[in-house]
């Protein structure tokens, strides 16, 4: 409970790791994830390092690994189990994976190669054969203007004339995707007019498109031109159009000899690419077999060398030194971690780890588990926590979800979520709901523990409310006897008028109208009151604002705990207390007030009973005599509890400022005061500080008196500025921060309405209906229901009380005493390297 609530103490240590076993050594640590290593070589650039000819190494196994994985992945094999975790090869070893990848990468790149090519020849083979099936229906007509039907009419020179000419007569053929035909005639025309003509059909399967391999459309094209020239423009209009150019037979004999062949030739083709598709997938089933094994191995491989870059040679140049932060607690299992990788490396002198002294700030670590593992990451949203200082995850594990159902307060929605969560933490060893590529399913998988914290507290909440899919519960029975209330009345009244009177006011103050509270939550007949909502609004608001100052209290009163730790002993009475007093002398008097006039103004007095908003104004303006006082003495009382929140401001403002200028001079009467304990508190001691600044004016030089006097200016300045500033922002986000927690009824009340608002849009209309039909009918309706209850209620409203939950803990809660100002505890942890190959969705 001490690591959750503070973090884990943390020291920094040296290792001294021999040459031999270093790597052993590294490996070892890295399969415990013990410790973070800083980097001693800082101004040496990464291609100086030693192992970076070793990391190129790694970098080039990982590129073949990559390509096998993308082909295994083409090829629609499936890898094996992932369960294993092989460990790192030893140096000697990783010279044989990395021959055993080259060897794979040139056999499979052979393989693919001659795949691709047979791929391309078949293509143009199958191109050729609907080629010549297509343009035969072209010229089956031999008379001379019928074999050419699509002959222009305004041609510039006429058949016959080209003929006197002696010009030659020629033809082009070939193939081209549909989407560029258009165009392609477009571009013969305004090239050739008049001295071509295309004809064209479209093929009638998809054919590959050898550059992409995607399925396109085809149409092929006979164009029949006259002279050299005009064939020369053709074929470079075909080549700009990517056009599939192939020979034209010049007679039918010729044509029926070539097509034979052609097909003799395609069926020799789908038996070698049979065969070649075969061999292919036995060497990607081979590859797919150790690739994972590979891939684990090559990261830590290259994950170990990075790490022995950053560690510096003594002066012998035989042996490693390291400097690593690490828990306390964790010492021991580092120093057998140590003598584990010496024992495996066979050194003659084993590796040890000895702690220093360092006035670095170290980082924070704080250990958590799958249950608390989500509601920290909420808080290391807003900011990691400064070393030592108080974690506010151990108690968000009970304010956030039930600040979330205060807002989200319905049985019924509180129990869909909750089940929800539950089937997920059922689950939750499941590989294929652990890891998917989905994004939001992976929020919400990792957020399930916060989701049934949520759902559970929302049941609480909607028995509170009595509000379940906007509608009341009636368990213990309604304490309002109407009947009651009807026979008063009709002593008084005509029956006529009391029975046909539906605003009829229920008074409690009659004898046997009120029979007692309801046990639980709101009573039931609220449901049917005309005055329901109004009932609600003053409930929920004076709730939100009850909340709302206890939730800020408590934050304040946690800040202590800091004040503690840091040996600050002067902020809890210049910083604390007068931040506590000025809180609770004004708005914790407001909830007061609220609890004062719960308990002593009943049914017989609720008439006289007077506004706490006007009490709470009429305190600021010193007028407590124009309204009726709650209670005897109330204007002094509120005037003196105005007069200590004014007087809490300057204490706030000016008193730590002149404490420490006052320690400052004054420190020669006192004497050098030293703190024992850890030497991050020490450094971060303000009163530390300013006790050594003066013992150093006394001894120092004329010049070190000048610059450090200096400098004591600027740390007033800068004491007081900062002071200054946490004073304003302080005093006035106790005003806007209480007003704040009133979402908290603006939502309740929101989620509420749009239930009843959809019960009454949908489900009403299926119940309505008496007739034989209305039971088939009422399934579609109570489908559309549970659609809407989901995307609206659960999901849309779920969303926006968890948004408006996470600003109320990170801005109205955590910074009354967290800064957020740390850096995060990132252990060398093999398991949690990230992997370029899990990124991309290879493995």
């Amino acid at each position: 409970m001490c690591s959750l609530l503070r973090g884990e103490e943390m020291c920094l240590a040296q290792l001294f790791l021999q040459s031999g076993s270093a790597y052993d050594c590294i490996n070892e640590l890295g399969e415990l994830g013990l410790v973070e290593f800083r980097d001693l070589n800082p101004t040496v650039n990464s291609f100086q390092r030693k192992h970076v000819n070793e990391i190129k190494k790694c970098e080039e196994m990982e590129r073949i690994l990559g390509y096998l994985l993308r082909e295994i992945k083409k090829a629609d094999i499936s890898l094996p189990e992932r369960d294993s975790n092989p460990v790192a090869p030893l140096p000697k070893h990783i010279m044989t994976i990395m021959e055993q990848l080259q060897r794979l990468e040139v056999e499979l790149g052979e393989v693919t190669r001659n795949k691709e090519k047979l791929q391309k020849n078949l293509l143009e083979l199958t191109e050729y054969t609907h080629m010549l099936r297509i343009t035969r229906s072209f010229v089956q007509r031999t008379a001379e203007y019928e074999e050419f039907p699509f002959l222009e009419k305004d041609t510039m020179m006429d058949y016959s004339s080209m003929q006197r000419l002696g010009a030659k007569l020629g033809f082009t053929s070939g193939l081209i995707q549909r989407v560029k035909i258009e165009a392609f005639e477009r571009m013969l025309w305004r090239v050739c007019k008049g001295y071509t003509i295309l004809s064209y059909a479209e093929v009638e399967e998809y054919l590959d498109d050898p550059d992409t391999g995607e399925a396109t459309k085809s149409v092929v094209f006979l164009i029949s031109y006259w002279g050299d020239q005009i064939g020369q423009k053709v074929k470079k209009i075909c080549d700009c159009y990517h056009c599939h150019l192939y020979p034209y037979p010049s007679s039918n004999e010729e044509r029926s000899d070539v097509v034979e062949g052609l097909r003799t030739r395609i069926q020799d083709l789908h038996t070698v690419l049979h065969r070649t598709e075969d061999y292919l997938k036995q060497v990607l089933i081979k590859a797919s077999e150790s690739v994972y094994t590979w891939a684990i191995q090559v990261k830590k491989v290259k994950a170990i060398y990075y790490i022995l870059n950053l560690c510096s040679f003594d002066v012998t140049n035989k042996c490693l030194i390291a400097e690593v932060w690490c828990p306390v607690s964790d010492i021991p299992a580092l120093r057998r971690a140590l003598e584990d990788g010496s024992r495996k490396s066979g050194a003659t002198v084993p590796s040890f780890v000895n702690r220093i002294p360092t006035a670095d700030t170290p980082p924070t670590l704080i250990r958590t588990n799958k249950f608390t593992s989500g509601f920290q990451n909420i808080v290391d949203a807003y900011g990691v926590g400064t070393y030592g200082e108080v974690n506010p995850a151990p108690f968000t594990i009970i304010t956030f979800p039930f600040l979330f159902a205060v807002m989200f307060g319905d049985l019924g929605h509180g129990v869909i979520m909750a089940l929800f969560a539950f089937w997920m933490v059922l689950y939750e060893n499941d590989r294929k709901l652990k890891k998917t590529r989905n994004e939001i399913w992976n929020t919400f998988f990792e957020g399930r523990y916060i989701i049934l914290m949520m759902g559970l507290f929302s049941i609480y909440t909607g028995l509170i409310y009595n509000d379940c899919f906007s509608k009341s519960l009636n368990i213990f029975g309604s304490g309002w006897n109407v009947s009651a209330i009807k026979r008063h009345h009709l002593k008084l009244l005509l029956k006529e008028d009391v029975l046909g009177n539906s605003f009829l006011t229920l008074d409690p103050n009659v004898t046997g109208v009120f029979t007692g509270p309801y046990p639980v939550g709101i009573d039931p007949i609220w449901n049917l009151a005309s005055n329901r909502l109004t009932f609600l609004n003053s409930y929920k608001m004076k709730m939100s604002v009850i909340l709302g100052v206890i939730h800020m209290s408590f934050g304040v009163i946690l800040s202590t705990y800091n004040h503690i730790h840091f040996r600050k002993k002067h902020n809890l009475y210049l910083v604390f207390l007068p931040e506590l007093l000025f809180l609770l002398c004004l708005f914790g008097y407001l909830v007061f007030m609220i609890f004062y006039k719960w308990l002593f103004f009943s049914a017989k007095t609720s008439t006289q009973a007077p506004s706490i908003l006007i009490h709470f104004i009429n305190m600021f303006l010193m007028q407590g005599e124009s309204v009726q006082p709650l209670y005897p003495g109330q204007t002094g009382l509120q005037v003196f509890l105005v007069i200590i929140a004014l007087l809490s401001v300057p204490v706030l403002l000016l008193g730590k400022p002149l404490y420490l200028y006052w320690l400052q001079n004054g420190s020669h009467r006192l004497g050098m005061y030293r703190v024992s304990g850890y030497e991050r508190v020490r450094r971060n001691s303000e009163e530390e500080v300013y006790l050594m600044r003066a013992h150093d004016m006394e001894e120092g030089s004329s010049h070190s008196d000048l610059s450090s006097s200096g400098e004591q200016h600027t740390e007033e300045v800068n004491e007081f500025l900062t002071q200054a500033i946490h004073t304003i922002e302080y005093c006035l986000g106790c005003i806007s921060n209480t007003a704040s927690y009133l979402r908290l009824w603006a939502l309740s009340l929101a989620h509420a309405q749009l239930s009843e608002v959809l019960w009454a849009m949908v489900m009403r209309v299926g119940l309505r209906m008496d007739t034989s039909l209305g039971v088939l009918f009422l399934v579609p309706v109570f489908g559309l229901f549970a659609i809407l209850t989901v995307a609206i209620l659960l999901v849309m409203e779920g969303l926006s009380a968890f948004l408006h939950a996470l600003r109320l803990h990170w801005v109205e809660f955590q910074n009354k005493f967290y800064s957020g100002t740390g850096i995060k505890f990132c252990p060398f942890a093999f398991s949690l390297l990230p992997s370029s190959f899990e990124q991309e969705g290879l493995l």
